[in-house]
């Protein structure tokens, strides 16, 4: 039996919550596998729903993480176990046992200063595991530079589920909202500093005197929110920008689907970065091209120059050459084209043999 040990799952939504999900119920495919998640409402629908045993952890924040341990430190005990695998360095803090010990990584939860109290914590754990399972190139180097035994690390990325069926109402609602308005552009994400809507909507400046029907169609909600909206309001692009929020999955895709380009020029903020960046295979599965940042794991899921670009974030010139090279001649369809085969590497019938060859 493996046991998989995560703060993050559903019904939450989110990219690590479906990260651990996906994994857990492929593994639960070749092993008898046992969750133990943080308690979230309305959990015991989807509990029942799953083919494995998943047991929920409740009560305050601060002492969850002593509970969980001990539950888990009894089980372990009380029954016979090949391993764990843990979503974050913290899940397995206190967790004591021989037993082989995996943990996943990201990138943002170990970027803390060689020599800190922190970074002494995570490499106590990360040192003692038998692989740290890093999301991409990017955090491996990280995690490298920050003391992690680079023989421990191998690098498995994110997996996802075959592309939804688009539907076909959604799809008609879709192109009735956008109508004349292209080319188009997309991100969908939180609006987060780190996700760089910024930088995009200032390049849309100069873009709308080539394109005056450009539309940038923003998707998700957060913090940046309101000031990205004063933005567009400042710039007197409220014409060159959509925004949806809460909408069904269906929706969404068809908005990715029905746009040229996908555009998220990650940077790192503070010490936010963006580890992998799954919504860059989301759209590649749609045919729909990525435009990245440098500054994090884009560049593993985007082949710079034939699935999209990866560009510097942090310069405005330089998101706004990117976006202006994929429109010329129409280069997004091409760049589209080899984003849809290249996705079909993250399917999680791929992935799971990564980690069957470890386990």
């Amino acid at each position: 039996m493996y046991l998989i040990v995560t703060r993050s799952f559903p019904p939450e939504v989110g990219g690590m919550q479906s990260l651990m999900w996906g994994l857990s119920r492929e593994l639960s495919k070749n092993f008898m596998t046992k969750v133990f998640a943080d308690y979230t409402e309305n959990h015991k629908i989807f509990d029942e729903q799953a083919s494995f045993s998943i047991e929920r952890v409740g009560g305050i924040k601060l002492l969850r993480k002593y509970r969980k341990a001990q539950l888990i430190n009894e089980f372990i005990k009380e029954n016979k176990i090949e391993g764990i695998i843990a979503d974050h360095w913290k899940s397995l803090e206190l967790i004591k046992t021989n037993k082989k010990k995996y943990c996943l990584i990201h990138s943002k939860e170990i970027n803390h200063p060689k020599g800190s109290k922190s970074n002494q914590r995570i490499l106590n754990v990360l040192n003692n595991v038998e692989k740290v399972i890093a999301n991409s190139e990017f955090t491996k180097n990280l995690a490298i530079n920050c003391g992690v035994n680079e023989d421990k690390i191998l690098v498995i990325n994110p997996g996802v589920d075959p592309a939804e069926d688009l539907d076909k109402k959604s799809l008609i609602k879709i192109e009735s909202l956008l109508k004349v308005k292209t080319p188009r552009l997309i991100t969908v994400s939180r609006f987060d500093k780190r996700k760089n809507h910024e930088k995009v909507i200032m390049a849309l400046r100069n873009l709308k005197q080539t394109y005056p029907d450009i539309v940038y169609i923003c998707v998700g909600d957060g913090d940046e929110e309101q000031n990205i909206k004063n933005l567009v309001k400042e710039l007197d692009l409220e014409g060159q920008v959509m925004f949806f929020k809460n909408i069904s999955s269906n929706l969404k895709n068809a908005l990715i689907a029905k746009s040229n380009i996908f555009i998220m020029p990650s940077i790192i903020h503070k010490k936010s970065v963006e580890g992998f960046g799954i919504a860059y295979v989301e759209a590649g599965q749609y045919g729909i091209p990525s435009i990245g940042g440098k500054d994090g794991g884009a560049a593993d899921a985007i082949d710079h120059d034939k699935t999209g670009l990866i560009c510097d974030g942090n310069e405005l010139n330089d998101v706004y050459s990117s976006i202006e090279n994929l429109l010329k001649d129409k280069k997004y369809i091409e760049y589209g084209k080899a984003a849809k085969i290249k996705s079909q590497n993250y399917h999680w019938n791929m992935i799971i043999e990564k980690y069957k060859r470890i386990l």
